[in-house]
């Protein structure tokens, strides 16, 4: 018995481009660079020390997708707390560093699966290369050298006047050339800037000078909204361009909120399997129903689902058979009813107070359909 023939590919049949050539280095379980999937990351937002806490909302990071998470050390009390919260993440731990050096030879005893370190703000760095240098290459630790706008060394901030691509790249690439001189390369970069146009062209000028893995941010990129949008426009620039390898949405919202962010622009760049689609029109003054609680009602309904469905909801019978007859399941609705498609097939018409109901049983009944076909293929 074959699989249910559903409107998305399981393996998008056309990347939206030739990946950058890069080195892979391994954050615990999970692949960076080298042509592994781009993967998504989050950050914790609960003291590192509260180790409940902590693991409660990696269990809930880990639930919505995440694959990476980060967590602050600021303290010696959150440097105590690592190697719990190592040793208990579903998902691999990163170790946060900022000004003390001390901290990331904590993170890699504590057995963290990779360590980000900030030279812009870190006192003698330059000096302790040689330390962490052999310390994250004996315990199989990588080292993300991740350079901010708002953090950018002194002494490059005198060169350029302000935080430029180039002084954000020269920053990184300065910093790696360190590691390299102690014949360690199992790192990943990142170049953020709040400035998405900042952005993208610190990133493409770090593609263009190094084979390292890249870790594509917008910093402080603003509340979910705003932050929503300049990730979308700077990651979609980037990766549309085979330019990047991990990502992480910064949003002042909950981190489920990145993640689920993130996913949605891999998703839309056919850089990951899709899951649930809802196409839905924009409404207008054709519109006989209320398409927004359609199609709120309807996501709402089917939350969670996991089998690839693209669901079409539309308001009017212009666009409204066609789009329904090309997702796997749609409704067109007019006249206070709506006609329900499955497969590009009319099934049955029902009124408009049936039309959710209809949709989310339909919907589970072909990913119930689905499921039985992938035990027995």
């Amino acid at each position: 018995m074959s699989a249910v023939s559903l409107g998305v590919p399981d393996v998008p049949a056309r990347p939206v481009a030739t990946r950058r050539v890069s080195r892979r280095i391994q954050v615990g379980p999970v692949a960076v660079g080298g042509g592994a999937p781009v993967s998504v990351q989050s950050m914790t937002t609960t003291r590192t020390s509260d180790i409940g806490s902590t693991l409660q909302q990696i269990a809930e990071l880990t639930a919505s997708g995440c694959q990476i998470v980060r967590v602050a050390c600021p303290t010696q009390d959150d440097a105590d707390a690592l190697a719990t919260i190592a040793r208990k993440s579903q998902i691999p731990v990163i170790a946060d560093i900022h000004f003390q050096p001390k901290y990331v030879f904590a993170a890699i005893e504590a057995g963290c699966a990779a360590v980000r370190v900030n030279p812009g703000n870190i006192k003698q760095f330059d000096d302790k290369v040689r330390e962490i240098a052999r310390a994250a290459k004996d315990h199989g630790t990588p080292i993300r050298i991740g350079v901010n706008a708002g953090s950018l060394d002194r002494r490059l901030l005198q060169k350029y006047g302000k935080a430029t691509p180039e002084a954000l790249v020269e920053s990184a690439l300065w910093e790696a050339s360190l590691f390299e001189e102690h014949d360690f390369r199992d790192i990943k970069i990142s170049v953020k800037h709040n400035d998405p146009v900042v952005m993208i062209e610190a990133y493409r000028q770090l593609a263009a000078q190094c084979d390292y893995p890249l870790h594509l941010g917008v910093t402080e990129a603003g509340p979910a909204f705003q932050g929503t949008i300049k990730s979308a426009v700077a990651f979609g620039a980037l990766l549309s361009e085979g330019i990047g390898d991990t990502i992480r949405v910064s949003l002042s919202a909950p981190p489920a909120e990145e993640v689920k962010v993130g996913l949605q622009i891999l998703e839309s760049l056919n850089l990951k399997q899709r899951g649930l689609e809802i196409v839905s029109c924009p409404s207008c003054g054709r519109a006989q129903v209320d398409v927004y609680k359609l199609a709120e009602e309807v996501t709402a309904g089917l939350t969670g689902m996991e089998v690839p469905l693209r669901v079409a909801v539309m308001g009017c019978v212009v666009n409204g058979p066609g789009e329904a007859r090309e997702a796997d399941l749609g409704v067109a609705s007019g006249n206070g009813k709506g006609q329900i498609f499955v497969k590009g097939e009319v099934i049955k018409t029902v009124p408009e107070s049936k039309i959710v109901e209809t949709l989310i049983e339909e919907a589970m009944r072909l990913a119930e359909e689905n499921g039985a076909a992938d035990q027995v293929s």
